[in-house]
């Protein structure tokens, strides 16, 4: 599993031309899923995300998480993140897991954070082409990949 995580003051969804989602200050969560990926990387995955001190105490020092300031969080399937540039201009998608398997894993990975948080947990739309707006605050922006963890 894969994430692009963007400190946020706020960031949308819509789709045709229709706000699906909306959030504050909180966390954008671009999320790639590959076959390979399993219950533990969800588990894993939220645990880091919804503890990772990125957000600013009162020093101005990124020590607080997403449950210290009660943030919200905005989470949308991303296969691209998946993608190979090795060869040629055309990316390739084989590492992205097909909707099958993506569908119930997104779905997971979003009621699992749900457990971690007290705040309502935003969506896209698996599948749909969406228009994603954000104020990146910081800019803080941090990659994730389960393959890391160790």
């Amino acid at each position: 599993m894969r994430t692009v995580i963007q400190r946020v003051s706020e960031a949308s969804v819509a789709i045709e031309g229709q706000t699906k989602s909306k959030i504050g200050v909180g966390l954008m969560i671009l999320l790639g899923i590959e076959d390979v990926d399993e219950k533990e990387d969800i588990e894993w995955l939220c645990r880091k995300i919804s503890n990772m001190r990125i957000f600013p105490d009162d020093e101005g020092v990124m020590n607080k998480s997403l449950i210290d300031v009660n943030g919200e969080a905005l989470v949308v399937s991303q296969f691209t993140l998946h993608a190979s540039t090795k060869k040629g201009n055309r990316p390739s998608y084989i590492q992205a897991a097909k909707p099958d398997k993506a569908i119930p894993m997104y779905e997971s990975f979003v009621e699992e954070l749900q457990t971690h948080l007290t705040t309502d947990i935003k969506t896209g739309e698996f599948g749909a082409d969406m228009q994603v707006s954000l104020i990146n605050d910081g800019p803080v922006t941090i990659l994730v990949d389960t393959k890391n963890k160790e």
